[in-house]
């Protein structure tokens, strides 16, 4: 099964076992990646854009995959990868995980940032123009995040969105 969540990929890998479901799952980088000889002739079009990219706790931390995700991005005709400070291992949560996605009307009298607006801020720092993520909810997450912090030069696209406009040309 391929999946487009990390947090899907930590459920259906690492607790449904626990309840009989016996099912080997990958998220959708990992498994283009193993395909990558076989994808890289149908990009095609450059994306000439600079990209950082934010490691989804549930990819990264919990489940250990941190170069799938950067290799479909290099793979990409015009890209350049520039890293965030805090990467991989040492990765910034964006705040959405584990429920907060819907926590932050509950936490907005008891922060002054929203883990998303700094992770925002931090790949705004690095001078990409584009945050890509691997997770659907970050999509929203950082989009919001890059308006309330004044960043709207960034985009925040999936991988598979930055894969597509290669593909197809924008």
């Amino acid at each position: 099964m391929v999946v487009t969540g990390p947090h899907e990929l930590n459920a259906f890998k690492n607790v449904y076992p626990k309840y009989g479901f016996e099912r080997p799952v990958v998220h959708y980088s990992t498994f283009l990646a193993r395909y990558l000889d076989q994808l890289k002739p149908l990009l095609k079009h450059p994306v000439n854009k600079k990209i950082t990219y934010h490691d989804p706790c549930y990819l990264g931390r919990h489940n250990g995959e941190y170069e799938a995700p950067r290799k479909l991005l290099e793979a990409i005709p015009g890209v350049e990868l520039v890293e965030m400070q805090r990467n991989r291992e040492n990765g910034y949560c964006c705040g959405g995980g584990g429920g907060g996605m819907w926590m932050d009307s509950f936490t907005a009298k008891h922060t002054t940032m929203r883990l998303s607006e700094k992770r925002a801020m931090e790949a705004a720092s690095t001078g990409a123009n584009v945050l890509a993520v691997a997770c659907p909810f970050e999509v929203s997450r950082f989009t919001d995040a890059v308006k309330s912090t004044g960043n709207e030069h960034v985009d925040v696209l999936d991988i598979l969105e930055l894969l597509d406009r290669s593909m197809r040309g924008e």
